[in-house]
């Protein structure tokens, strides 16, 4: 090695050390303006979630933000990020035009939905968000409740082959209903994951998932290199294989299923799509829109609609399938709020077998109440991640260039605060006479706030009241008396590491 090459190799390295120590010490200086944990060389406070299952992570957070307040500062190896469940500061920070970049965390979701609107930022995402909002027009959305329907006939059938006194775990029957919904609602196409329950499709979205929820609190993970050396690694590469080539498949098949001449003759005026033969249904769906959607005059390309089926497919499947699991088990576990529930479905439907329309789900207000209660306590995304740029000041909290903002919904709603007696399940707690008592809106944002909310979250809580409409005319339900309650992790998304284990008696009504 010649002595020019060593030279250049040193002078390159005392300036990356002097960079990183400039960024790394006024990150530090910032820090200890705040409570928070001691901090160590290297590690940070990695020490405090080494090794900790997913359960562990989230009961360390809370006894930190328990301990030393609401804005608490945390390093992971040398990658800070700050928890926050202080709502005047989430109200700005969520409000905001500009802090609108996601969190260093979600680039590890990247390799699974590349640049969608969940990841985006800027002009990309300002013109992905135009295009695919109209997809949740309220014509658009009643279409898709037919599929609630369907797929909730189905998973009735199931759950009336389990004997009444036999305890179940719903949740990966919830996860395969719901990917039954996601499946024909946004890509037009049908997965049969109900009937076909060792779906690898589910299991690969579990395996990433898991994967991506280790990687963000595992300092060893975070880094790429160490990352690509370690097993996690082989578990996420075989997992996005399957993904993407089963939304591969479905956009090649659904293309050319459109470009067919005929495929004109057979719209009608409810822009519904003729049967290709594909197991491709006449629904407008999600992935139609994306197929004739054009930015200046140009159709999205294969991996454009790529990027945003995946990201849909994540956040009306996985999410989803927390909601609704979370309030068939608040349901199940307050026999008041079921009989509630009931009558109510009785007055709006009474015998009627009707097919429910928008209309109708929309006037079980109750059931609404019950919903907004359960996303309280458990909210399918509890932490939400923000970034900032460059250095900025919140609320005389300064935050440093390149530092993680973490939102934590599920901690607040847990905030006795916020929320008095929060432990206590009170759906009337949201009416609109009690919810002007709630000082700061934004101590309640389980759909996110501001630019960057849940653009599905009309779609999430249709679907959500339809299952349990459909459960509740066919089912009393209640909580096996061997399970004692779920035991949550945050994988992305909120989980019961011990599932959500219930039993279901045919109903009269």
């Amino acid at each position: 090695m010649s002595i020019e090459i060593v030279l250049i190799s040193i002078i390159f390295t005392v300036i990356a050390a002097i960079v990183w120590h400039e960024k790394f010490s006024r990150r530090a200086i910032l820090a200890a303006k705040l409570k928070g944990p001691p901090t160590y060389p290297l590690i940070g406070n990695g020490h405090l979630f080494f090794g900790a299952s997913p359960p562990h992570i989230l009961a360390t957070i809370s006894n930190l933000l328990k301990r030393y307040g609401k804005v608490v500062p945390l390093f992971l190896g040398f990658d800070m990020m700050i928890f926050v469940t202080d709502p005047k500061f989430i109200e700005v920070l969520l409000s905001s035009n500009t802090l609108i970049d996601k969190s260093k965390e979600y680039t590890f979701l990247r390799d699974w939905l590349g640049d969608g609107l969940l990841l985006t930022t800027g002009k990309k995402w300002q013109i992905r968000r135009k295009i695919i909002t109209p997809t949740f027009h309220f014509k658009i959305l009643d279409q898709f409740v037919e599929v609630f329907e369907k797929q909730g006939n189905t998973f009735v059938d199931i759950l009336k082959k389990i004997k009444p006194d036999e305890g179940v775990d719903i949740y990966p029957l919830v996860t395969l209903y719901t990917l039954d919904v996601i499946c024909e609602s946004a890509m037009g196409t049908t997965a049969n994951a109900q009937l076909n329950s060792n779906s690898e499709y589910v299991n690969a979205v579990k395996d990433i998932t898991n994967v991506l929820h280790l990687r963000m609190f595992d300092f060893m993970l975070r880094p790429e290199p160490f990352f690509r050396l370690s097993k996690s690694y082989k578990r996420q590469k075989k997992a996005l294989k399957v993904l993407h080539d089963f939304t591969d498949r479905v956009i090649v098949a659904r293309r050319n299923d459109l470009m067919k001449k005929n495929e004109e003759h057979d719209e009608n005026q409810n822009g519904q799509v003729g049967d290709s033969g594909l197991g491709i249904k006449r629904k407008m769906a999600f992935l139609d829109v994306l197929l004739q959607a054009t930015v200046d005059g140009k159709p999205l390309n294969n991996m454009d609609i790529r990027e945003e089926v995946d990201t849909f497919m994540f956040e009306g499947h996985d999410t989803t399938t927390s909601g609704i699991s979370f309030l068939l088990y608040s349901i199940a576990l307050y026999p008041d709020v079921q009989r509630k529930v009931v009558e109510e479905i009785q007055d709006v439907f009474g015998t009627d077998t009707r097919v429910p329309t928008m209309s109708d789900l929309s006037n079980l207000q109750y059931l609404d109440l019950v919903i907004k209660e359960t996303m309280r306590l458990y909210p399918s995304v509890p932490i939400i991640g923000r970034r900032s740029k460059k250095e900025v000041t919140i609320n005389n909290v300064t935050i440093p260039a390149g530092a993680a903002i973490s939102v934590g919904t599920y901690f607040m709603g847990r905030d006795p605060e916020f929320f008095p007696d929060p432990e206590t399940f009170n759906p009337e707690r949201f009416t609109v006479e009690r919810s002007a008592e709630i000082q700061n809106l934004y101590s309640y944002v389980p759909f996110s706030a501001g630019p960057r909310n849940c653009i599905g979250q009309k779609f999430a809580v249709l679907e959500m009241k339809s299952i349990a409409v459909k459960i509740l005319k066919n089912f009393e339900i209640s909580v096996d008396e061997n399970y004692k309650h779920p035991i949550l992790m945050a994988e992305i998304v909120l989980r019961p590491d011990n599932g959500v284990h219930l039993k279901f008696k045919a109903r009269q009504l």
